[in-house]
């Protein structure tokens, strides 16, 4: 199976999503967002800029 992003809404009423591992471990999950549409437009920044991110150590 293969990564794959979840969608939902938290306690407070919030929407966020988390990006599972193929092995079903959390590997993100995101701010909170006050639509479902803002969400969408996160994991679509997510899929653009992650090939793209640098590798630092903190």
């Amino acid at each position: 199976m293969p990564a794959k992003f979840e969608i939902y809404t938290d306690e407070s009423g919030v929407h966020r999503f988390r990006l599972k591992a193929s092995n079903g471990s959390v590997v993100v999950t995101s701010d909170a967002h006050e639509s479902k549409e803002s969400v969408l437009k996160s994991i679509e920044s997510v899929k653009k800029l992650a090939p793209y991110a640098q590798i630092q150590e903190a």
